[in-house]
Parts: structure tokens; sequence; C-alpha cells
């Protein structure tokens, strides 16, 4: 039998099925396996990882509010916009709210239609708390950056930059 059969047969799956689970990149989970964060076995030159230390470690994840690295890098863009919104409040939920008419008339229903609502609250509400949910590692802020009115509030070059320094800085 095939080394990957016996792989499956044993409940291993490979490191970018565990990535689809966690809902990273497949480098990310190579990076926890070689830091001893998640156990893994090698299968010939292959790393193997069992779905339930995988299931194990994303319940860990949450429960200590660590985010994936698709995430961490919304934070950190986030982050930059919550700039603009100290230095250009005025232009910034201008913006913002612009996005949310446009988003919301796409989206009148279901889930993304219950985060757009919010953000609608958020938008006509204290700064403060705009920033707070712009810069929170929380499940709800992690939930709301995923249907983020702020598109084009950074340039195309402020937003290669933060990403250029999330791929050098974030491990």
């Amino acid at each position: 039998m095939p080394r990957r059969n016996q792989a499956k047969d044993s409940g291993l799956i490979s490191t970018g099925e565990a990535a689809a689970v966690l809902g990273t990149s497949r480098q990310h989970v190579v990076d926890l396996c070689d830091a001893g964060t998640l156990p893994c076995a090698r299968v010939g030159t292959h790393r193997r990882i069992r779905l339930a230390d995988i299931l194990k470690f994303q319940d860990g994840a949450r429960n200590a509010g660590l985010l994936t690295r698709d995430q961490l890098r919304s934070l950190w863009l986030h982050q930059a916009v919550a700039n603009h919104l100290l230095v250009d409040p005025e232009r910034t939920l201008r913006r913002a709210r612009r996005n949310l008419r446009l988003l919301k008339s796409a989206h009148p229903r279901g889930a993304a239609a219950r985060w757009l609502s919010e953000w609608e609250e958020l938008l006509g509400g204290p700064i403060d708390d705009l920033l707070q949910v712009l810069t929170s590692r929380s499940e709800r802020g992690c939930e709301l950056r995923q249907n983020s009115p702020f598109a084009g509030v950074l340039t195309k070059h402020e937003r290669n930059r933060v990403l250029e320094t999330f791929r050098a800085r974030a491990a």
C-alpha cells in the first residue's frame, strides 16, 4: 500500500488539509509543526498531522484568543485604517459609509447583513468604539473585519507596505 494511503488509514492528514481546517496557509501549519506547537509525524519527507490534534489546537487557539494568519493580516490592515481614522476621521468615515451602503444593497440578508448592520451602528457612534473594533483581537472584531466597509481607505502603496511588513514580521 502506498505511503499516502497509510497516512490516511492512520488518521493523519497533510499540512495542506490541516491548513484548510484551521483557515490558515499551509506554510503556517508547517511553521507550527516545526516549532513543536502542533504535533506531527513524518511520512517520508512529508509532515502528517492527526485531525484530533488540529481540532485541539484550534479550540485552544480560539480560547486563548489566537488569530489565524488571515485574521492577523486583516488586523494589521485595519490597524492602519485606524490610523487614518485618527488623522482624518471625516474622510475615513465618509468612505466607509459609502462602501457600507453598497455592501448592504449587495447583501440584504444573511450573516453578512447582520455584520453590516453592526458596522452601521458603529459608524454612527463614538470613534473610540470604532477604533476598538478595528484593533481588537476578539472574535467579534475578527467577524466584523471580514465584512469591513473600509475598502479604499488605504492607498495601494500603504496597503502594500503594511502587507510587506506583515510578511516580514508576523511569524
